[in-house]
């Protein structure tokens, strides 16, 4: 602890926490396996200590059990996968079909996570010229999460490939929320550092190195 009672983050600790960066993966792969409800609350909790906008805290979230709610957003997974299959170009369509892109119909915890844009919390610090930065803040939260979720054990699928009207009509939300990401929460079947879309071929990943530009 230093003077002012913060704490001290030493070597040790910053090469434990980019290994967590490097084995943080997009798991699709689940073990049946139940996650402890008090683990789930642990990580909401953890969730919420991320950076908003204007100290808005806009993250809504919902935990899906009902079979019904899980079904209707299995279907919609089905359909617009279907579509996204058929668009893909000659040379991708084979690589496609191989992928495993949602863990749906084995992780025992599904979490909808929401922006509610009609929040008046923050008195709409930071949105006014940007109002994405709402949407953002949750996103920062679902990070946050997702980070905590794998230094507990457990591994995080996204699930993208959805028709977010049709999931917000499922989980009967108000009209004023954002659909930012449905996740698949449990313990993973297996542990890898390299993505599966690297693995599978989809996809390498570039580095910074690639990408950052200096003006």
């Amino acid at each position: 602890m230093t003077e002012n009672g913060a704490p001290v983050f030493d070597a040790a600790f910053r090469a434990q926490l980019l290994e967590l960066f490097r084995w943080r993966r997009d798991v699709r792969h689940f073990r049946p396996d139940p996650v402890p409800p008090a683990l789930i609350e642990a990580l909401l909790e953890t969730a919420a200590l991320a950076p908003s906008v204007g100290l808005s805290e806009p993250w809504r979230f919902v935990l899906v059990d009902e079979p019904a709610m899980r079904m209707a957003v299995r279907d919609s997974f089905a359909r617009c996968n279907a579509d996204a299959l058929a668009a893909q170009p000659a040379e991708r369509a084979a690589v496609y079909a191989r992928l495993k892109l949602a863990g749906l119909d084995d992780a025992p915890c599904h979490l909808a996570v929401f922006a509610d844009s009609t929040t008046t919390q923050g008195g709409n610090l930071g949105c006014a010229t940007m109002p994405e930065m709402a949407a953002y803040s949750v996103v920062m939260a679902v990070s946050t999460l997702w980070l905590a979720a794998r230094a507990s054990g457990l591994g995080v699928g996204w699930v993208s490939i959805l028709d977010a009207a049709v999931v917000k009509a499922a989980l009967d939300v108000p009209v004023g929320w954002q659909l930012i990401g449905y996740f698949c929460i449990g313990y993973p079947a297996a542990e890898s550092d390299r993505p599966e879309l690297a693995r599978l071929g989809w996809e390498q990943p570039r580095g910074a190195g690639m990408v950052v530009l200096c003006r």
